[in-house]
């Protein structure tokens, strides 16, 4: 079984998660006040910091949700890769130098610098915690997806194994700590994807053919016949012809019933030829999962799943199992016919559901093209709203990263700004060479014959483990450090921004360094404790999907009134909380009324939701800028005046 549990994986995944735990106890005592507790006194080495930053920014998202994306939907999942990439185009040559300049702990600081207004503070405050929230929730469920195969316990068990780790992780010692729990973790991560990709391309690619090879089981029927006689099956779906639909129900004398869906690649003149999706659906049971017409257990590992994920025809030429270049790969790739997924939902008599994975060999050049999967459609759509979609994700993805909270206050733990700068540099190398990783990754997971088509999540894991033991367990407690190193940056940026900005500066509660760094302590608690109960609820969704919602609220409440503080002299205060609350709110209200958010979290399957399109920065970044200007205009006069 693809979810049998390893012992080798398991104890390595104790031995990191202890020495991370050591490293925060030993640095626990150079964060005794609120200066080593939250910037580490300003005095980590600009190199260090760099690769910091990328363990900071290379999230489970990166790890497990491009790479999953990508092994589901080729290229496409790249495209997450290329925006996540370009944002820090924004970090290094526009924010980088101002934000060690301007602040202190915190975001708000570098908004407040001109002001000292407890407004200002208050709104970039909760501004923070919603961001970090929402960055939170895919980071948990990575944890949680990653804990399953390692230990064999259930999802909401790892989460909480993550919350706890992370959390005494930040109560220890704060930045100190984390930056050197990311710094670690950045190299390693970096350093076993590379070894990873490199025996991706010495072990080239496989052919599996047949029906016992690949789970294909194909049923040819006439076009102009119905029911079709001899095949001991009655049509009972669709009711009329059913030439040109996509799938039909067959029921057998048993009066079991099956869903095949079409096979395009195997059409012949006079007759249509039908993959199997799923049998025996007159069983009464709660909802189901059926791969490839085999039952799934509701827990991983309840019920064996095939090796899936493999190439089901190779260029002529090319001997299997031969090594290729890193171009080769792509060359090859794109000549070959690779087995791709789909997945139905289906609602039965008795209200029971079956969601049933089929697969759907498609050309490899489909695989490398960009635009094939539904949520980038737009790229190559007729329809409007389509491309707006697209084009929003993607304006998201540019500006999100120089909005991230976690991210700026990286910046306050090096000396000065040219520091600021180079580490910078060193993030952007770093987090550049990894990404181009991933689409070795993602691709090599969707011919490893090792994937689990119910969880894209668990790709890259199950690819190294497909290559060796001791690769998966280092793989995977890699990984879940990933989580924790990026967690950890965002609890201690809701930490901060609990008790410098809302507590200190806007109730104006006098507190000295102790207690700053009590408080703080507090704060981590609390929004790890939240963190851990969105993480359970939110199992079974893409965590890169669900990063690309926190982007877009970090880009439209953060990021006009950090651009506009730095360029324009005519900004005001109250245009500053405007914006923040403006961008803040609407992103927020756009996503909570989306489609995807009606069907995946409100459980209202095929709602079209209230707004046109589901990614709201395209809308919700321009309107910051605009009430931020409009605001500022209307009260310049006041400002002026006093």
């Amino acid at each position: 079984m693809i979810y049998e549990p390893s012992t080798i994986a398991v104890v390595i995944f104790f031995v990191f998660v202890g020495i991370t735990l050591g490293i925060s106890f030993w640095l626990g005592r150079k964060a005794q006040d609120s200066q080593g507790y939250f910037a580490a006194h300003g005095q980590i080495p600009w190199f260090v910091n760099g690769i910091a930053f990328a363990g900071d920014y290379l999230s489970a998202a990166s790890f497990l949700g491009i790479c999953g994306m990508i092994a589901f939907y080729g290229y496409d999942g790249f495209l997450y890769s290329i925006g996540y990439l370009a944002g820090w185009v924004v970090a290094l040559f526009v924010v980088a130098e101002p934000m060690k300049r301007l602040g202190k702990f915190t975001f708000a600081d570098a908004l407040d610098a001109k002001f000292n207004s407890p407004g200002i503070k208050l709104a970039a405050g909760i501004s923070t915690l919603a961001v970090s929230v929402f960055y939170l929730i895919p980071q948990m469920v990575g944890a949680g997806v990653l804990v399953q195969p390692l230990l064999g316990f259930d999802h909401w068990v790892g989460v909480v194994i993550v919350g706890v780790t992370v959390i005494l992780i930040v109560v220890t010692a704060g930045m100190v700590s984390t930056t050197w729990v990311q710094f670690i973790k950045g190299s390693l991560l970096v350093v076993f994807s590379a070894i990873l990709t490199v025996m991706i391309l010495n072990r080239g690619f496989e052919v599996s053919t047949g029906e016992e090879a690949t789970g294909l089981r194909t049923l040819s029927l006439p076009d102009d016949v119905l029911p079709a006689p001899g095949t001991g099956w009655e049509l009972i779906e669709p009711s009329g012809p059913w030439i040109g639909t996509d799938f039909i129900r067959l029921q057998d004398a048993a009066g079991k019933v099956s869903v095949w869906t079409k096979h395009e690649s195997n059409t012949m003149a006079g007759r249509q030829s039908f993959l199997l999706e799923a049998q025996a659906l007159t069983e009464t049971a709660d909802d189901r999962i059926l791969v490839n017409g085999e039952q799934k257990g509701s827990k991983k590992g309840e019920a064996e799943l095939h090796a899936i994920g493999h190439v089901s025809k190779l260029p002529d030429g090319y001997e299997p199992g031969t090594p290729v270049g890193p171009l080769e790969f792509f060359s090859t790739l794109q000549e070959s016919e690779v087995v791709l997924w789909g997945s139905k939902l289906l609602i039965e008599e008795d209200g029971s559901k079956t969601t049933v994975y089929f697969q759907k060999p498609t050309p490899g050049s489909q695989v490398l093209r960009p635009g094939e999967h539904p949520r980038f459609q737009g790229i190559r759509s007729a329809k409007f709203f389509d491309k707006l979609n697209f084009l929003s994700l993607m304006l998201a993805l540019f500006c999100g990263t120089a909005s991230l909270p976690h991210i700026l206050i990286r910046y306050y733990t090096v000396k000065d700004a040219a520091a600021a700068r180079k580490s910078t540099i060193v993030g952007i190398a770093t987090i550049g060479f990894f990404y181009v990783l991933t689409l070795y990754l993602g691709l090599g997971a969707m011919t490893s014959g090792a994937m689990d088509v119910t969880d894209s999540n668990m790709a890259a894991p199950l690819l190294a483990r497909s290559m060796s033991e001791w690769l998966f367990a280092a793989i995977s407690a890699i990984a879940f450090t990933t989580v924790l190193g990026t967690v950890s940056g965002l609890i201690l940026a809701s930490a901060g921004a609990v008790t410098h900005d809302i507590l200190t500066s806007y109730f104006k509660i006098e507190m000295d360094d102790s207690k700053k760094v009590r408080v703080a302590k507090i704060a981590s608690v609390v929004v790890g404790t939240i963190a851990i109960v969105l993480g359970i609820l939110f199992e079974g969704l893409n965590v890169s999907f669900l990063v690309g919602w926190a982007f877009s609220v970090a880009a439209s409440a953060n990021l006009p009134s950090l651009i506009m503080i730095l360029f324009w002299k005519g900004v005001t205060k109250e245009g500053v909380i405007s914006a923040v609350v403006v961008g803040m709110v609407s992103s927020l209200t756009w996503i909570l009324l989306s489609a995807d958010s009606m069907s995946k979290v409100f459980g209202f399957v095929g709602h079209e939701g209230f707004v046109p399109f589901g990614q709201p920065g395209i809308v919700t970044i321009p309107l910051g800028f605009l009430t931020l200007v409009t605001v500022s205009k209307m009260t310049a006069k006041e400002v002026a005046a006093t």
